[in-house]
């Protein structure tokens, strides 16, 4: 897919505009990934606690409830939507870019790969399939290394001489 005027082709005003906002929305994308670090300890074992509890855990510090199905169906549902339309607004970005179109592809695909394995994940370790842990953060892990990549080659190409 190549388009004919690529991002640092754009006028200025164009370019401040696309500045701002992925400026403004990796604000909003990294302080909810602090928030999951926090919430998780950014561990197999924390995800299965924020989701299903640490209620057995006699030694536990803090005591943790597993997650309604309705905080469960919440949290799939919003992340699943907000999340796609974030990767679906970067990939429009990327796909402005004069980056090689295999990496391209990848950059615009990927992330909804790993959407739907880290809420899915969630909601299937909920219903019991504890494995999905491992899923939940490798997959969490790629779609935030995916958007930081992403974001890179925007602002690089987004200030590079036309």
């Amino acid at each position: 897919m190549r388009f004919h005027n690529t991002i640092h082709t754009f006028p200025k005003e164009v370019k401040l505009l696309i500045a701002a906002f992925v400026i403004t929305l990796s604000i909003g994308f990294y302080s909810g990934i602090s928030f999951v670090r926090g919430t998780t300890e950014a561990s197999p074992q924390g995800v299965e606690e924020r989701y299903l509890g640490n209620e057995n855990d006699e030694a536990a510090t803090k005591m943790k409830f597993k997650k309604s199905e309705g905080e469960i169906m919440t949290t799939v549902h919003s992340h699943i939507l907000s999340l796609s339309v974030i990767f679906f607004l970067i990939g429009i970005l990327v796909a402005t870019t004069s980056v090689g179109e295999k990496l391209k592809i990848f950059l615009m695909i990927e992330p909804f790969v790993s959407i739907l394995l880290t809420f899915g994940g969630i909601y299937f370790m909920w219903k019991g399939y504890t494995w999905l842990k491992y899923v939940v953060m490798l997959s969490g892990f790629l779609m935030t290394a995916t958007y930081t990549m992403s974001v890179f080659i925007v602002f690089k190409q987004l200030f590079k001489k036309a």
